[in-house]
């Protein structure tokens, strides 16, 4: 399996965790992710196919595509959606602590892999010009912080918008530049 494929896997398994919650309630709580002030992509994609289709066709997403297969989101990304996907890209995950992308892509460690990706998905489709600071449900349960300041969106504190509105048929890509992670999750116990 290629690097593309399994960043196409990984924002599918993503995106599938979206819809298995969503609701028109949560398409409101979404809209807290986008931010007028964030950077345009910087590489647009054409609207291909589904979220899965798209990060495959970017080879910046191949680790993603590789955690969302092993994690078993593939189809659930490639559903209806609508979806928005928080997408880390390989240099985002090379700068997890040395050996844990290896483990969390262990069988043994799927749920773990699966936590950490809803996390990244907003169920509905949020533009970055809708986006706005505060609290945002993920698909996984917990919540994003979002900030804006001097036109620059982070996520938790800790991650970058670092490109925008990567369309889908099922939603939409924001690109970041760091791996975010459920407040509850402790890495150390993999």
């Amino acid at each position: 399996m290629n690097k593309r494929s399994l960043a196409a896997a990984v924002v599918a398994a993503s995106i599938a965790l979206v819809a298995c919650g969503s609701d028109s309630k949560d398409d409101a709580a979404a809209t807290t992710v986008a931010s007028t002030q964030a950077p345009a992509a910087t590489e647009p994609m054409a609207e291909a196919g589904d979220i899965v289709a798209v990060a495959s066709g970017n080879p910046d997403f191949s680790t993603l595509v590789a955690a969302v297969q092993a994690a078993g989101l593939v189809e659930t990304l490639q559903g209806a959606g609508p979806f928005t996907v928080f997408a880390p890209t390989n240099e985002a995950f090379a700068a997890l602590p040395a050996g844990v992308l290896d483990k969390l892509l262990l069988p043994a460690n799927k749920a773990v892999l699966a936590q950490i990706l809803t996390y990244h998905v907003v169920a509905g489709k949020v533009m970055a010009a809708d986006v706005t600071a505060g609290d945002v449900p993920s698909v996984e349960g917990s919540k994003i912080t979002v900030a804006i300041a001097d036109g620059k969106v982070t996520l938790n504190g800790s991650s970058n918008v670092v490109a925008t509105d990567v369309a889908a048929s099922n939603g939409v890509i924001h690109v970041i530049d760091a791996v975010i992670l459920p407040p509850d999750l402790d890495l150390s116990t993999l």
